[in-house]
């Protein structure tokens, strides 16, 4: 009875952390990313001052030399690869080499945000545990964990042999064109891994619990334009007159929208005009139109984007939305054009799902919960698409927020240390973990 007693009283003085199974070192990174809790927010806080629009080149590459500040004393080669040609500022690209022998490790995560100089939501402000700011979640939150677990695994000493390698996309909100050219270091990157980790919002329900993302779907524009033969209203319909533009139009987007539907797909219609005449901008943001109720419209012009959530999905929809738009009207005309910038899909892998199951591992180890699956038809599209096709990918890794995109965006600054030890904790066993 004695000894039993002994046992019961050993068990409960270890420290909470050695109950759960975690390392030595792991209880370090634990230790040391607590310990630094305030000076990760206030690293956030000067990311999130300046202002990193994705058309601000000179602010987006502000926010990467205070990156790169962060990198360069943890032993990371940390360059900046000029985007000039695309449009837009850079991208960092920082490496670090370990002993080889371990899992090569993609960082993935962005510099820019939507909000520009003339928005007029700016600056970082903090109310207890919560934070607001632009891009304070999407993604400087993802940036600040990666900084935090990467100076958690320096203070604990698992960094030294980790084969890491960090890709902050400058334009990951407005990509640059062309877009194999905006995303060529990222890809080689993905080439280059084993794994890859993608700090975007971590998801969390109204329930509290917290999601792995092992799937996104893709993002990708279009362009709908359709003509009709112009004339008083009062021949509509008629033999050699037809059904003008916006009949035209209204076939097809009704079409789409009865036709179409399947699990995982959207199509949106997010701007259009008719009349005669309508025309679109060269950014293909603005679309204008005049005309009068006694003219029958010469051209309609739609915009709008599809999401997908594998690339056999993607191709099947886009031939059904040709083979509707073909259809035509009487006396109408009509073509469909996709952007070549979007961005593919992540699709659902084992190899991703492996991901997260070593990840609840870890939560496990940390007496977290398990995440479970989050069902992509609820995530937008990001960077680690570009990379998925190459390497397994877990995204989400970033913190806890809301309101992306939105003035009034902000985050749990309680989700921030919690994120950084599961990313360091993960990145410590994947360099251990032998390459195949």
């Amino acid at each position: 009875m004695k000894f039993l007693a002994f046992l019961s009283f050993l068990f409960v003085a270890l420290p909470a952390a050695a109950q759960t199974g975690l390392g030595q070192d792991e209880q370090q990174i634990v230790q040391a990313v607590d310990a630094e809790r305030e000076r990760t927010i206030e690293l956030l806080e000067r990311l999130v001052n300046q202002n990193s629009g994705s058309l601000n080149l000179a602010g987006v590459e502000a926010v990467g030399k205070t990156v790169r500040a962060e990198l360069e004393p943890l032993g990371f080669d940390v360059q900046w690869v000029d985007m000039r040609e695309t449009g837009r500022a850079g991208h960092i690209v920082a490496t670090h080499k370990g002993s080889g022998k371990g899992k090569r490790m993609l960082l993935i995560g962005h510099l820019d945000t939507v909000f520009e100089p003339d928005s007029p939501f700016q600056g970082f402000t903090r109310e207890g545990e919560r934070a607001v700011g632009p891009g304070i979640g999407d993604d400087k939150g993802g940036v600040a964990v990666i900084v935090a677990a990467l100076r958690a695994m320096e203070e604990a000493g698992t960094l030294d042999e980790a084969d890491i390698k960090v890709v902050l996309t400058g334009d990951e909100e407005r990509s640059g064109s062309p877009i194999e050219v905006a995303r060529r270091d990222l890809i080689e990157a993905g080439r280059w891994a084993d794994v890859a980790l993608e700090f975007e919002n971590l998801a969390r329900d109204d329930k509290g619990v917290e999601y792995g993302t092992v799937a996104r779907r893709s993002s990708t524009g279009w362009t709908l334009t359709t003509s009709g033969r112009t004339g008083h209203s009062s021949g509509i319909f008629r033999e050699g007159v037809g059904y003008g533009a916006i009949y035209e139009m209204a076939r097809i987007l009704d079409a789409f929208r009865r036709e179409l539907p399947e699990p995982n797909l959207t199509y949106n219609v997010g701007v259009m005009a008719g009349g005669t005449p309508a025309a679109i901008d060269d950014q293909g943001f603005r679309v204008t139109a005049s005309g009068k109720t006694n003219i029958i419209a010469e051209t309609a012009i739609a915009r709008g984007d599809l999401r997908s959530l594998t690339r056999e999905q993607d191709a099947r929809v886009r031939a059904k939305m040709e083979a509707i738009v073909a259809q035509h009207l009487p006396e109408t005309s009509a073509e469909l054009e996709f952007a070549d910038h979007g961005y593919p899909p992540m699709e659902p892998t084992e190899g991703n799902r492996a991901i997260l199951a070593k990840l609840n591992e870890v939560n496990r180890d940390l007496g977290l919960p398990e995440m479970p699956e989050y069902d992509p038809a609820r995530r937008g599209a990001a960077d680690s698409s570009f990379v998925a096709a190459d390497v397994d990918t877990l995204a989400g890794l970033g913190v806890v927020g809301g309101k992306a995109h939105a003035e009034g965006e902000w985050v749990d600054l309680t989700s921030l240390p919690r994120q950084a030890k599961r990313a360091a904790i993960l990145m410590t066993r994947y360099a251990s973990e032998p390459r195949d």
